[in-house]
């Protein structure tokens, strides 16, 4: 019986990585096409939300180690402000302000990261919520550099040809899809694995011999770095940057984006961020029911899909590779 089941799965165990491949080149090519059938608001939607991604990946790098930081949104911030007050007061290119906005937010990571990082649970999530509000009341006073509560507009682009939506498109593109790879093989190789043993059990990964402290310290570092990064970008696409994009409300909504798309794979916050960026736009015709709608949507898969949506299209695979073994016999 186990010859015959093994022999049975031999075909499809065969034609899952070229399956894998071919679904991975499909979207490929969807995104790239995107724009160029899409109109400008669908555009700016997608660009959006290909920016958010490379935070909310960042956020989940944190997750992933057992951390939950409700600052993450004032490490885009510290970014964005960065990469905008480096170009427009000092005219430095734009590659530059870009790269400075994330190191930036790197360097505060590895300055406060080894502070917070002592405490755990509950008083990390309300000491990174007050670091975050503590860096939002910065912005919002800091006139002469920030802009205070009005912010700094007219932000110019990286570069004139990027006026177009569709350009911005393709570099928000190219952003996300170099964060998610580098995020990837950070996951897949043994460090990922160190992080996967830290948020099982933490006095059993130091048991064997991972360092627990110093993990955590550079994956803070690295997922904080990635929020800089988005935040630079964002900034030059919305060419606006203000204190209110960094509040706290920020913070939780790259939370809800992991544990909605889930939490436990990279798949979780694209998806994640593609539900929660997407939906409030196309539900700006119904205002008055646009937060009912979405908080009735939030409950609905939270309580049926603890996995997250991710969960669902697993399902889905399951019951579709479940048919083909049966009509295959």
């Amino acid at each position: 019986m186990a010859l015959l089941l093994d022999s049975d799965d031999a075909p499809s165990a065969r034609w899952r990585p070229l399956a894998r491949w071919a679904a991975w080149a499909a979207a490929a090519a969807a995104l790239l096409a995107f724009p160029l059938a899409a109109g400008g608001f669908l555009t700016h939607t997608a660009t959006l939300v290909l920016l958010t991604v490379i935070g909310a990946a960042g956020f989940h790098l944190i997750l992933r180690v057992g951390l939950v930081s409700l600052g993450h949104a004032a490490f885009a911030g510290i970014g964005g402000y960065t990469s905008v007050i480096l170009m427009m007061t000092f005219g430095l290119p734009w590659i530059v302000c870009f790269v400075a906005g994330g190191v930036s937010a790197a360097a505060l990571a590895l300055l406060v990261g080894p502070i917070v990082l002592r405490l755990k649970g509950v008083y990390f999530v309300l000491i990174t919520f007050t670091f975050g509000e503590i860096l939002r009341l910065i912005f919002n006073d800091w006139q002469s550099m920030t802009g205070g509560a009005n912010g700094i507009s007219h932000i110019p682009p990286p570069w004139p040809a990027l006026m177009d939506t569709r350009a911005y498109y393709y570099l928000a593109l190219f952003a996300a899809g170099a964060a998610i790879l580098f995020c990837a093989r950070l996951l897949a190789s043994d460090f990922g694995r160190k992080m996967d043993a830290i948020r099982e059990s933490e006095s059993l990964a130091e048991a064997n011999g991972i360092p627990v402290f110093a993990v955590k310290v550079i994956v803070f570092a690295i997922g904080c770095t990635l929020a800089g990064l988005q935040g630079s970008l964002q900034a030059h696409f919305i060419r606006l940057i203000s204190p209110l994009a960094y509040s706290f409300q920020e913070s939780l909504n790259f939370l809800v984006m992991n544990v909605v798309g889930g939490s436990n794979s990279l798949v979780g916050p694209i998806v994640g961020t593609v539900f929660l960026v997407a939906l409030p736009e196309f539900l700006r015709g119904w205002v008055e029911y646009q937060f009912i709608i979405y908080g009735v949507i939030l409950v609905v898969v939270m309580a049926a899909l603890p996995g997250g949506l991710v969960e669902l299209w697993q399902r889905a695979c399951r019951w579709i590779t479940s048919l083909s073994t049966r009509s295959g016999r």
